[in-house]
């Protein structure tokens, strides 16, 4: 982002002048000026060290700043992390009084509030497990810091909604930093205790280790995105009238799965279930697929084999698990008359199943080559039509309750609303059992 808007230049620079307001009583606090500068030191080493290997933040030295200093100077210690970092983009001057000014006020709230608690009375003392309620009140406001002053650059610089600029951000953060600050804590404890600062630093080698290990997860997570994304954008150009289906998809298999009370293993599962659910048009040749108009019965039998394609395509990610279940199975109806093994009732895998009516839903709800898009609720008393006998009852149970609480609103691509027809849209022509 090269250009930063002027409203999210003047909020960064509110921070800042409220960060500089905190750091006013400096002169006139008593701070162990060594232990602030081997902090700092410790701070800029740690942040550089993970953001050039690992990517992120790493706060159990920013955090062991809250326990050990007066609040004016624990707000000192990110200063030189952010201020020698390198910036990736532009501008770098707004990007470094960000990332300065955004902590230095967490580190300040979490300090004040830890000692009002008499944390450092109980750091200093060793007096567990006292120490541990200042220290987590300290945690949860820093983060309830961090949440607010992100959310409120996300609506100012991106124009997010207020009602969404802070949704999901604490409860992503709140467990990760609790477990940064408990380290900080053993940090704190250790530097305060006959063995000093050398054993506090020890604290800090099982949590490089730990934060090495979690960003291999991320790496590997973040490399199976990129290999759902590239089968998705494959399918969306060679099936350039479903484009977006396949997230719709997987967003209406996550409001099931959800709605159904599966874990949250499951539930991701069931979304690249819904992403990659049509990949098998790939071997479907493009004519087909563009045809408007009614398929021939020779023409049908080989848009039929998708889901084998599909299965066959993804059968080598092991990441993807009962997922191709539900890429071979998605076209299975529980009264037998499904594709491609025509099996019959729980025969058919459940993830399956759920796919099936996610699927039949967004098909009847987008405008396509041969149909015009119907009303969500039209669609859903056509999906409790055939439950029973096409679909599953449970799960169309599920999401029909779900939409009822959250309502439809599925992204929608630049192309998707060049084609889509203004008004109300007839339901003539569509099947719910369309292979298409």
């Amino acid at each position: 982002m090269e250009a930063v808007p002027a409203r999210a230049r003047g909020y960064v620079a509110g921070v800042a002048l409220l960060a500089l307001l905190c750091l006013l009583p400096l002169p006139a606090v008593h701070t162990p000026w060594w232990v602030l500068g081997l902090l700092c030191a410790l701070c800029a080493a740690c942040e550089h060290v993970v953001r050039r290997r690992f990517g992120g933040t790493f706060y159990p030295v920013l955090l062991a700043g809250v326990f050990l200093l007066p609040p004016p100077a624990a707000a000192l210690v990110p200063l030189p992390a952010a201020l020698l970092s390198p910036v990736e983009h532009r501008p770098a001057l707004v990007r470094r009084v960000w990332r300065a000014a955004q902590p230095a006020l967490a580190v300040w709230g979490a300090a004040r509030v830890h000692w009002a608690l008499g944390g450092r009375d109980a750091v200093v003392g060793c007096d567990f497990p006292y120490a541990l309620l200042p220290a987590g009140a300290a945690v949860l406001v820093f983060c309830l810091v961090l949440t607010l002053l992100d959310g409120g650059l996300r609506a100012v610089a991106l124009g997010v909604p207020l009602r969404r600029a802070w949704r999901g951000l604490l409860s992503r953060s709140l467990a990760p930093v609790a477990v940064h600050g408990l380290a900080g804590l053993m940090m704190a404890v250790l530097w305060r205790s006959p063995y000093g600062p050398v054993a506090a630093l020890l604290v800090l080698l099982p949590m490089c280790v730990s934060w090495w290990i979690f960003a291999q997860y991320h790496r590997e997570r973040a490399a199976h995105q990129a290999t759902i994304r590239a089968l998705v954008q494959a399918v969306d150009i060679k099936d350039g009238y479903t484009r977006g289906h396949s997230e719709r998809v997987g967003q209406a298999s996550v409001m099931i799965a959800r709605e159904l009370g599966m874990d949250d293993d499951r539930v991701e599962t069931l979304r690249f279930a819904g992403i990659l659910h049509d990949v098998g048009k790939l071997g479907v040749p493009t004519r087909l697929l563009r045809k408007d108009g009614p398929l021939t019965p020779e023409e049908r039998r080989i848009i039929e084999l998708h889901p084998e394609y599909g299965h066959e395509i993804v059968r080598g990610i092991s990441f993807l698990g009962e997922a191709r279940a539900a890429i071979l199975h998605h076209h299975e109806r529980l009264d037998g008359s499904g594709y491609p093994y025509g099996l019959v009732g729980t025969q058919i895998p459940e993830c399956a199943r759920v796919v099936a009516v996610a699927d039949a839903f967004d098909a009847m709800t987008s405008t396509r080559s041969y149909c015009r898009a119907r009303p969500v609720d039209v669609a859903v008393a056509e999906l409790q039509r055939c439950a029973g006998t096409q679909f599953d009852p449970r799960m169309v149970t599920a999401l029909a309750r779900a939409l009822d609480r959250q309502g439809w609103h599925p992204a929608v691509t630049a192309d998707e609303t060049a084609r889509a027809v203004p008004g109300p849209q007839p339901a003539a022509g569509h099947r719910t059992g369309a292979p298409r």
